[in-house]
């Protein structure tokens, strides 16, 4: 495992410099065929993903959001940028995540944030770590007014969560940072309690590292509706929390939303 997270982490600091390479350029952003942006650095990451793994870890695939390659039970689920809307917009707010999945489950995870230099690493059993310092989610519980929340939400979700936003936020301050990822590395760290993610198809990418990073930190992840999920295929959406406030989360989803899996 640690030779793994060796070169998720090296993967990683590359991605971080081709980032910044075109962060302040123009990244050649255009539209996909589902409507969501992609720029010149989301590909060549992709790229170099798939390149480094053929060349270290032949046996072992590659499932990015923008490209894949191979067939494995090892495969390493990538997102290369997200947070693209803010990245194409030179604002900084956008991270790298990469996972490596084994049987469906993550068992080593890094997020890189080249603007701040932060970065984030987990291994199973071994607890999640910021610039190689431990990290643990907070205790705070939602009407404390610490309480600090993320949600995502966009016109095309398969959930609408906007009336669980509206009375969960009775109680909490909520915030949409532009990158559900950077808001899960938040809540490892302690400064969030809570993220509410629709995403479905595909959506595994954002999720794989987040799940391990967080859980190691002491939080939970789950699908909208409390279970478990396997990273290397569509998920049923995400909550992901400290853990101290996870079951009064879902309680309040289940009486708006419908299991549709």
């Amino acid at each position: 495992m640690e030779e793994y997270l060796d070169f998720a982490k090296s993967i990683a600091y590359e991605a971080g410099n081709i980032m910044i390479k075109y962060f302040n350029e123009d990244n050649h952003s255009t539209y996909k065929q589902d409507k969501t942006i992609v720029t010149k650095a989301d590909i060549e990451i992709n790229q170099y993903l798939i390149d480094k793994v053929k060349e270290t870890f032949p046996t072992h695939s590659v499932d990015g959001e923008e490209e894949k390659f191979g067939k494995s039970s090892y495969v390493w689920v990538c997102d290369p940028i997200d947070g693209t809307a803010m990245f194409a917009r030179h604002i900084p707010v956008a991270v790298f995540s990469l996972a490596l999945v084994v049987d469906g489950t993550p068992v080593v995870g890094v997020v890189y944030d080249p603007f701040t230099k932060n970065l984030y690493h987990a291994l199973k059993s071994k607890g999640s770590y910021k610039n190689d310092k431990p990290i643990h989610v907070s205790d705070i519980k939602l009407g404390d007014m610490r309480s600090v929340c993320h949600y995502d939400m966009w016109n095309k979700s398969e959930y609408n969560i906007y009336d669980i936003i509206k009375e969960i936020g009775e109680n909490t301050y909520f915030v949409s940072i532009g990158s559900i990822i950077r808001a899960c590395m938040c809540i490892a760290d302690g400064d969030f309690n809570l993220a509410i993610f629709p995403g479905t198809k595909n959506k595994y990418c954002d999720m794989a590292a987040v799940k391990i990073i967080v859980e190691e930190a002491g939080g939970k992840v789950t699908d909208l509706f409390g279970n478990d999920q396997r990273y290397d295929q569509e998920i049923n959406g995400a909550v992901i929390s400290n853990n101290v406030i996870h079951e009064e989360v879902l309680s309040v989803i289940k009486k708006y939303l419908k299991n549709k899996k």
